[in-house]
């Protein structure tokens, strides 16, 4: 399990989540972790290191939660390659309408963390992703998926868990134009 943090590996890059709660996840799942430090501006560089380790680890393929943007595959793509791996992107083009169904419907649970302001205010920190969102989403423009960024969550089970990651809240902040939800593990999650 890749994972790019800050420079002091206190965050991750894009989530916001700390250590622990990206460890205790991959160790439910029964992953290695891999971790890259970076900043902005190196992560490409850091995140080819990571690859290239993995690759010399054995690993083939490495698999991305892309769907909508042809950027973003591209991207993973031209990473995967100059590290002779393939990247795999199961989800690429399907409707997140249904993958937000077959999301509700594998019995899988995942907790909102951050929001964009402009589209969901604070109160959405901490809401479970569940089957009564939607049509709150799709009043509000939202992407069932947040596929443009409205929001990102952490999952806390999942039918791949060995065990649920129990988390707590802990402080929120907006941040620019994202509120944004601190998250502890739960003892129990260890």
């Amino acid at each position: 399990m890749i994972t790019m943090f800050d420079e002091d590996a206190l965050r991750s890059r894009s989530h916001g989540l700390r250590p622990e709660v990206v460890a205790a996840q991959a160790e439910s799942l029964g992953l290695r972790q891999v971790i890259g430090r970076c900043t902005w501006e190196t992560y490409d560089e850091v995140f080819a290191r990571a690859l290239a380790q993995v690759a010399s680890e054995g690993i083939t393929h490495v698999i991305f939660g892309d769907i909508l943007f042809d950027e973003h595959r591209r991207w993973a793509e031209r990473m995967c390659t100059s590290a002779r791996l393939t990247a795999v992107e199961p989800l690429w083009g399907s409707s997140t309408t249904a993958l937000f169904h077959e999301w509700i419907a594998s019995g899988a649970d995942a907790v909102i963390v951050t929001t964009r302001a402009a589209l969901l205010d604070q109160t959405w920190l901490g809401r479970r992703l569940t089957a009564d969102l939607l049509p709150l989403f799709e009043q509000l423009g939202v992407d069932p998926c947040g596929e443009r960024g409205e929001y990102h969550t952490v999952v806390t089970n999942s039918p791949l868990f060995r065990r649920p990651v129990n988390i707590r809240p802990a402080a929120s902040v907006q941040r620019a134009d994202c509120w944004a939800l601190d998250v502890i593990p739960d003892a129990s999650s260890r």
